[in-house]
């Protein structure tokens, strides 16, 4: 018997995606608390994060759960059970809670929350050179080549020689100021608004041409034959993605190449969902094509746009089975309930992908426009 008229609309919006409540198919939910429908149909996204994290319901594989959420439109699919409305205040919800002004002094809350969680959590879970993004799988057979792969693709795209500057925003543990240095005899700057991903950068790099500043990018000087932002616009904020565009467009020599690799959003949002915002990346944002080209509009010239999404949902349980199979090296300091976070986010994450909501771009832009047509594999400058 169904106790709550919350209990019947979440019900009946699974029934209508083939999902389930205590099923034997590995996407089906299991509901250890009856509280939990109320706490989804009233707090969205947020509700259902935090019922995951407090045990209030389980299944065997979220990533499969949420691809089919996502891929087969639930809102579409409650229009005609009289759902639609409770299904869209979810929806809503997801988009309306946080006001995500991405101020100078926040800047810093961003790598305090999630970045200087500790580099043991990101050495179980990462590559050797703890790349925190995409990796590009075309050829590779594991995550170390697919996240070198991604590198020297970078490098290769935008036409790196010996001598050139480069500036690298957001330069993460110094990934690609590591390989551009030591493979491409470039000078690189790196900035990030992590304290510890800066000290372990300095230490990683402290044998090449590399400079690593604790700064937001709003403070970067000087001029660069070369500009890179890998996995960091999506924590500028819609407000201030023309602010970036004009700090790059400002430091960028007039003959130089910007790239930017970002996660890409198919809808245009002002706003973050609300658990990813409270527990993962406060004050995140996914920009869409149109807020990019806003943003760049009378500043670049669009030289490449390669949208390799499919490739995060590879990297992603990549990561989700490196962190499971090593928790049990940190978990006198992470509990159950972080565990359980964690898993969340990785799995949710894979599913945006898989099911195509989410993308990833690399977009190489120019000041002044090429002289020549440019082939997306990096074979610009063979």
């Amino acid at each position: 018997m169904l106790n709550t008229k919350s209990e019947r609309f979440i019900r009946e919006i699974m029934q209508s995606l083939d999902i389930q409540v205590d099923g034997e198919r590995p996407w089906d939910v299991r509901i250890h608390n009856p509280l939990f429908y109320k706490r989804v149909a009233t707090q969205g996204s947020l509700g259902l994060g935090e019922a995951y994290m407090d045990g209030w319901w389980d299944c065997d594989a979220l990533d499969e759960l949420f691809y089919r959420l996502l891929r087969n439109k639930a809102d579409e699919k409650t229009a005609d059970t009289g759902l639609r409305k409770i299904y869209k205040s979810i929806k809503n919800y997801l988009v309306s809670v946080q006001n995500q002004i991405q101020r100078k002094t926040r800047a810093f809350i961003i790598g305090q929350h999630h970045y200087d969680l500790g580099n043991e959590l990101f050495s179980i879970m990462l590559d050797k050179g703890l790349n925190y993004s995409c990796a590009y799988w075309h050829k590779a057979e594991n995550l170390q080549q697919a996240q070198t792969e991604k590198l020297d693709l970078i490098c290769r795209k935008i036409g790196l020689m010996p001598g050139m500057k480069v500036l690298d925003i957001g330069c993460g543990w110094g990934g690609f100021a590591r390989h551009a240095a030591q493979n491409y005899g470039v000078k690189v700057t790196g900035v990030t608004v992590s304290k510890e991903q800066a000290d372990y950068a300095r230490n990683v790099c402290k044998e090449l041409d590399v400079t690593v500043e604790l700064v937001d990018y709003r403070q970067v000087q000087g001029k660069y034959d070369r500009v890179v932002s890998v996995g960091m616009f999506e924590h500028v904020g819609w407000r201030n993605y023309r602010r970036f565009m004009d700090k790059v467009h400002q430091v960028l020599d007039n003959s130089g190449l910007f790239l930017l690799h970002t996660i890409g959003s198919n809808d245009s949002l002002t706003a973050s969902d609300p658990w990813i915002g409270t527990y993962i990346f406060p004050h995140s944002m996914i920009p869409s094509v149109a807020q990019i080209c806003r943003a760049a509009e009378r500043r670049f010239i669009v030289e490449d746009w390669h949208n390799f999404g499919l490739y995060y949902d590879s990297t992603l349980m990549v990561w989700y089975k490196n962190f499971v199979n090593n928790y049990h090296k940190i978990k006198e300091r992470y509990d159950l309930r972080f565990f359980r976070m964690w898993t969340y986010y990785l799995l949710v994450s894979a599913a945006s992908f898989r099911a195509r909501k989410n993308q990833l771009w690399q977009i190489v832009f120019s000041k002044q426009g090429l002289d020549r047509v440019f082939r997306s594999e990096g074979e610009l400058f063979p």
